[in-house]
């Protein structure tokens, strides 16, 4: 139904899911299965229990407007606002255009974070009631891109173009990880693309290891056991290669 999803986190006073403090929505499903993924619970888009864990629960738009309600004084005080993420929040289009809808008919700041793997048209329905989409890009190279999410890259190039040539807000965010695209020529190739899309902001995200134990509870196997953890004073080289060709980048 148009009106209710499936969540498996509300979480509050966030500061890394857009602007100000936020409160960020994680809902349910996801089409990529990122070999990093931290929060393996958001892949599937059913209700799914682990060890006396379980991961999702359906909500109605307006239990969630009820919670994120709770906090305008921080957000009129601090330019934050509601985010949108999961898992792919655009998995669940109905629900994301009601939470939007509501949210921008009280004036709270609106975000998106996407992998940007669905159809065009979900990007366009959203559009007009979202202030800024947080857009995933995970590699330059196709085949690359491919064996560690399990999706191609093309549909989602295409997607940040388009979206970027409509005129939206966006900010592309590049979670670095170790073996995969850390290296200074994934940087360059990262950076060439989004100046060719016409993309001038970038997030860099360290990869880290907080999901792990989630995939045990989840009797998932974990494929990043023993990758060691960035931290953003390891990526100042490849900061700069961004910054170099007009950028705006942060870690």
């Amino acid at each position: 139904m148009e009106n209710s999803g499936i969540v498996f986190n509300i979480q509050k006073f966030s500061i890394h899911d857009g602007p100000g403090i936020r409160t960020a929505v994680f809902l349910k499903g996801c089409p990529l299965r990122c070999l990093w993924c931290a929060n393996p619970e958001s892949q599937s888009p059913d209700i799914e229990r682990g060890d006396c864990v379980t991961y999702g629960e359906v909500k109605t738009a307006e239990e969630v407007m009820a919670i994120v309600r709770q906090d305008l004084p921080f957000y009129e005080k601090s330019g934050g606002g509601m985010t949108l993420t999961g898992g792919e929040p655009l998995f669940q289009p109905d629900f994301c255009s009601a939470l939007l809808r509501m949210a921008k008919e009280e004036g709270i700041h609106r975000a998106i974070e996407t992998a940007g793997s669905v159809p065009f048209s979900t990007f366009e329905r959203m559009t007009p009631f979202t202030d800024l989409f947080l857009f995933d890009l995970k590699h330059h190279d196709s085949k690359k891109h491919r064996k560690a999410t399990g999706v191609p890259l093309k549909g989602i190039t295409d997607n940040l173009g388009r979206l970027l040539a409509s005129g939206a807000e966006v900010t592309v965010r590049i979670p670095v990880i170790p073996g995969f695209n850390n290296s200074p020529e994934d940087a360059r190739g990262l950076s060439d693309l989004m100046v060719r899309l016409g993309a001038k902001r970038a997030d860099l995200l360290p990869f880290h290891q907080f999901g792990e134990k989630k995939y045990g509870m989840l009797n998932k196997p974990y494929r990043m056991t023993g990758v060691k953890a960035l931290h953003p004073e390891d990526l100042h080289e490849y900061q700069e290669i961004f910054l170099s060709r007009g950028i705006e980048c942060n870690v």
